[in-house]
């Protein structure tokens, strides 16, 4: 069975259409959320829209200006907002039962077994899935419960530049200090070591001590990070007991969509396996073919003991979150973990319909191509704009970092994203320090959008750097 409608027909436009932004009803709109909503509210201050509708790849406003969206809520929308696949199951779902706690469903049972289809070898026929709380840091608390209940340990080990969530345990593993300032302590012997990362040094010398792989690629960013990783497990001195666990997005996302090299996340399988700890892939946003496999652990062939799910899961921006495990870890009890909204029935059928529409028009295949080329854009502009440091990604997932005067420039991306916002693109940034450009466009987004998008984005930058320059 087709999926229609087919990708280039769920869109507004192929083109955005915007004027004079922000418009006058978005400001007033703006101005009333500010008196009344919570002081936390990001996004707004960033890019003044108040949306009223979107479609696809394309966003509209109360005021009637029409966006490319290259971001999809922050990589949530992977088969585009309103997908009319996905929303006629889900409409059909409204009108029959929506919350369900952990109760078998038609619509529960078949999104196991689907996600079950897709899941990295290694765990497909050999996992279960538990549900918890609709977000992907309830996810990631789930996570942590399944590996200290299995290893009768606590510690926890992360990397530097990671994110995981902004709930307790979540925020223990998520590395940025922003995030956790005022909210201490958080828990204990969670620790954080480097990730593997090009635009930082690492050691010279002999790195093949460190490699799993045959071919070493010698990237010492690699060789400190694993050899921190065995030091935290094997180490006398290592400060604490061994971790239960090993937690770690396939690809950085908030750290600036930083791609490790070849052999880490084979290293890591190596002494998680050696120390009896989980490995934990947390795929909430690398997931659900954002980057082109349904996830990222299937660009190195490395199966995690567990992965933590969300964003794009529920299909079309419902809540919900997920965590698939190897069945050797089911040793909860009933009620070992538990949560109010872990019966979603609608953003289940969200979910099997997502899935569905992907395999239909063979979307990842088309989100290899389709980010292949927005990065092929990028480099080509790298070649006469030399703040483009690096260029990464794998496909719709891409970072752009930029650099003025050998330094990481956080006021550079901003400026970038103003003026692509008038222009009427929609982009995020990310990194360490806030200097890397982030595109996650949803997966529909059509090669001619990707074109007109990237012609917008290349000359906001030229616009941006020449009046940097004068």
């Amino acid at each position: 069975m087709v999926a229609n409608p087919p990708i280039d027909e769920i869109h507004f436009s192929m083109e955005p259409d915007v004027e004079n932004v922000p418009g006058p009803r978005t400001e007033q709109l703006l101005e009333r959320q500010q008196e009344i909503d919570s002081n936390a509210v990001a996004y707004p201050r960033r890019i003044p829209v108040a949306l009223k509708d979107a479609k696809g790849a394309t966003i509209r406003d109360v005021d009637g200006n029409t966006f490319l969206d290259f971001f999809a809520g922050i990589g949530v929308l992977n088969v585009g907002h309103s997908n009319p696949y996905v929303l006629d199951g889900v409409h059909e779902q409204l009108d029959e039962i929506t919350h369900t706690v952990d109760f078998p469903t038609e619509a529960r049972i078949e999104f196991i077994e689907r996600l079950n289809d897709i899941a990295p070898d290694g765990l497909a026929g050999k996992s279960k899935v538990v549900f918890g709380g609709p977000s992907g840091s309830d996810a990631i608390e789930g996570s942590i419960k399944l590996a200290k209940h299995n290893t009768g340990r606590h510690g926890l080990l992360a990397f530097e530049g990671s994110y995981h969530g902004t709930t307790a345990g979540a925020l223990s593993l998520t590395a940025g200090k922003a995030y956790k300032e005022g909210y201490g302590p958080l828990l204990a012997d969670a620790v954080h070591v480097p990730f593997p990362y090009s635009s930082e040094p690492g050691p010279s010398g002999d790195v093949e001590t460190f490699c799993p792989s045959e071919n070493c690629c010698q990237d010492g960013t690699c060789a400190r990070a694993l050899d921190a990783v065995q030091r935290k497990f094997e180490g006398s001195y290592g400060g604490h007991e061994s971790p239960a666990g090993i937690w770690v997005e396939p690809i950085q996302g908030e750290g600036g969509v930083v791609v490790p090299p070849a052999g880490f996340l084979e290293g890591l399988r190596d002494i998680a396996d050696d120390n009896d700890a989980l490995l934990i892939f947390d795929e909430i946003q690398t997931g659900f073919g954002r980057t082109g496999e349904w996830f990222a652990a299937e660009h190195w062939d490395v199966t995690p003991d567990a992965m933590t799910m969300a964003k794009g899961i529920g299909g079309s921006g419902l809540p919900i979150g997920a965590m698939m495990y190897h069945e050797r870890y089911d040793t909860w009890g009933p009620g070992g973990h538990v949560g109010t909204f872990r019966g979603n029935a609608p953003a289940f059928v969200g979910g099997i319909r997502a899935i569905e529409y992907i395999e239909s028009h063979d979307l990842l295949a088309h989100a290899r191509e389709v980010g292949s080329y927005i990065r092929s854009r990028f480099r080509e502009l790298a070649e006469e704009a030399p703040e483009i440091t690096d260029v990464r990604g794998k496909g719709q997932f891409t970072g752009v970092e930029f650099e003025v005067d050998g330094e990481p420039s956080k006021s550079l991306v901003e400026a970038i994203q103003r003026e692509c916002y008038h222009r009427g693109v929609l982009v995020w940034y990310a990194g360490r320090h806030k200097s890397v450009l982030r595109l996650l466009p949803p997966l529909v987004l059509t090669q001619q959008q990707a074109e007109v998008g990237m012609d917008i984005i290349t000359d906001s930058i030229r616009g941006v750097l020449a009046d940097h320059d004068r």
